[in-house]
């Protein structure tokens, strides 16, 4: 089968031909039918971190259909589809018995991170990693569900989002379009920030109030809250830059998110966070049951993460280096 894989960075993604995926006895194996191009893959390809191996296929915003199922794996059949959880979690350590799946203290793997992932025609996974896709829903729009719409649900739970407050989105690729999309869905007022006009124009089209250039952030902000500053700031740029201006934008008790990261500090002053009392909190990926909530509000129309353009498999590094660019208003998605 066809695989696109990460070899080394600095390189371009290699389309590889490799043996199909045989499942174990409690996994199934997916056939790709769609395959969401995240910011992470620049991370691997530009060198701010590496895959635990390489080669490895990258990838792991995955939807498709089951292709075969182990032995031991019941209630899944060929032909079902499916949208992937890309942390493979082992079920059973304090963190998934929690329902924190995200922070599984002994994974088989993650999609891309460390397991073969999306940018193939087929992958392998736990049976326990499905969520069940219904007709309603295309791959080409559940593929990005799987880790923008719920990267965005994940992050604004932690934060306690909810009516009536103002939240800031820093930064509006595809897991700021849907954040956007999930903070209007908790009856929040939200301000975008973007330096490219078109993800400016997106945001607006995704339910928020204002779109604007960092320069103008604090006095959007200040006219919206009545001079009260934010109660959430979600960071998704991760560089110094967007960091500072989250920390200024903070209003009494505002949370900061940190989503977005770079090889760039985070610098605070203890004392402003603890007179205001402000909260720095972080959020990674999410939990089975927030791909379960994602699918959810896709089938009722209030999640769609806007699919910027849909492109082959062999087209993967034309993907990429659009979004190293920066001008992808949404997400691209890829076709095994």
């Amino acid at each position: 089968m066809l695989a696109a894989r990460y070899h080394a960075a600095g390189r371009p993604l290699s389309l590889d031909d490799v043996p199909v995926p045989q499942p174990g006895s409690d996994e199934v194996r997916v056939r790709v039918r769609a395959a969401g191009v995240c910011g992470t893959e620049l991370h691997f390809t530009d060198g701010l971190y590496a895959p635990s191996r390489a080669p490895m296929t990258l990838g792991h915003e995955a939807a498709g259909t089951v292709d075969a199922v182990g032995s031991a794996v019941s209630g899944w059949a060929e032909g079902d589809r499916v949208a992937v959880y890309y942390y493979l979690f082992c079920g059973s350590c304090r963190w998934c018995l929690r329902g924190r799946q995200n922070l599984c203290l002994a994974p088989r793997g993650v999609l891309a991170f460390a397991a073969d992932g999306a940018f193939a025609e087929q992958l392998v996974v736990p049976a326990h990693c499905l969520v069940r896709l219904p007709e309603s829903v295309s791959f080409e729009a559940a593929a990005p569900l799987c880790c923008a719409g719920t990267t965005a649900v994940h992050a604004l739970a932690e934060a306690a989002v909810g009516p009536g407050e103002v939240v800031v989105v820093l930064g509006t690729g595809g897991v700021g379009l849907a954040v956007v999309q999930e903070a209007r869905r908790r009856g929040a007022s939200v301000v975008a920030v973007s330096r490219d006009p078109g993800r400016r124009a997106a945001a607006l089209t995704a339910g928020a109030v204002a779109a604007i250039p960092p320069e103008d952030a604090a006095d959007a902000v200040a006219r919206l809250s009545g001079g009260q500053g934010a109660d959430a700031v979600v960071e998704l740029a991760g560089v110094s830059a967007t960091l500072e201006l989250a920390t200024g934008l903070l209003g009494r008790r505002g949370r900061l998110v940190l989503v977005g990261y770079s090889a760039d500090q985070l610098t605070v002053s203890p004392l402003s966070l603890v007179v205001s009392e402000q909260r720095v909190l972080a959020s990674v990926g999410s939990t089975l049951a927030e791909l379960e909530t994602a699918v959810a509000l896709a089938v009722a129309g209030s999640l769609t993460p806007p699919v910027a353009d849909v492109l082959p498999l062999s087209s993967v590094n034309e993907a990429l280096d659009r979004l190293r660019a920066g001008d992808v208003a949404g997400r691209l998605v890829l076709l095994p």
